[in-house]
């Protein structure tokens, strides 16, 4: 159980003020279902923090490993670091509360971003990418790609790296697989020849779709992460956002600091 402090009581509420922004969420890579439409009638298709939708200014682009397996569940056990990972769909304006909550306690994330929310709401990829923030594909439209076709699967994966091309001048870091945590060989090796070295999973999942309440996601995550953990999480819940604060005044407090997994792995 984490001690909930006077100042990240504070915190917690501060990021709990997103409620009253509503908005659509987004599904979890658990369910089954799909995502509904990630709109906010305030945000439109207009850049989240005022950044241009599109730049010269190129992102990086995926790398491989050596020594890491095509698909990646976590990172090295030694050295005192994790990475929060977000599916990135959901309302504009909680994405953005959350990128600003885990700024402000000097976090750095990995969002792989579903296409579709991209072609609404373009302005975030530059918003992620100029936090500091890792940026990637998940995928075009958030359904069940390893139960596609092959031509179905490589429509997905190219549609969102063309989205991210476009946006930000690179197809993104990493590569997940939308609806389950890890690929089929299949989806695996069109990740590979879309320029995908490898497949990010994870090892730890807060089941934060499930909206089961900020402290519920909190205790999740904390109980199970370590040194080089890589956590799945979402954009679009306000438990999560709530939670953010708890989660990182915690594993500060265990000497493990939040980090991109490009960082993670470097």
């Amino acid at each position: 159980m984490v001690r909930v402090t006077t100042t990240n009581r504070r915190d917690v509420l501060r990021a709990s003020a997103v409620l009253v922004a509503g908005g659509a969420l987004a599904a979890g890579c658990g369910t089954g279902q799909d995502a509904p439409a990630a709109a906010s009638a305030s945000a439109g298709s207009a850049p989240a923090s005022g950044h241009p939708a599109t730049t010269p200014r190129t992102a990086p682009a995926p790398r491989a490993y050596p020594g890491q397996p095509a698909q990646i569940t976590h990172g090295p056990r030694t050295r005192p670091q994790v990475a929060l990972t977000f599916h990135g769909q959901g309302d504009p304006a909680l994405a953005t509360s959350l990128l600003t909550a885990a700024e402000r306690g000097g976090a750095r994330l990995t969002v792989l971003a579903v296409g579709t929310w991209l072609d609404e709401h373009p302005g975030l990829a530059r918003r992620i990418l100029d936090g500091g923030h890792d940026l990637g594909n998940h995928t075009q439209r958030h359904i069940s790609i390893n139960a596609m076709s092959e031509a179905g699967a490589r429509g997905e994966i190219t549609g969102c790296a063309e989205r991210l091309r476009r946006l930000t001048g690179s197809i993104g870091t990493w590569f997940r697989p939308s609806r389950s945590p890890t690929a089929s060989p299949l989806v695996a090796r069109l990740a590979r020849a879309a320029g995908y070295p490898h497949v990010l999973s994870y090892d730890v999942d807060s089941l934060d779709y499930t909206r089961p309440g900020a402290d519920a996601v909190t205790r999740k995550v904390l109980a199970e992460a370590r040194a080089g953990s890589v956590v799945s999480l979402h954009f679009g819940y306000p438990d999560t956002v709530a939670a953010l604060p708890a989660v990182l005044h915690e594993l500060g407090r265990r000497g493990l600091r939040a980090v991109t997994t490009t960082e993670l792995l470097s």
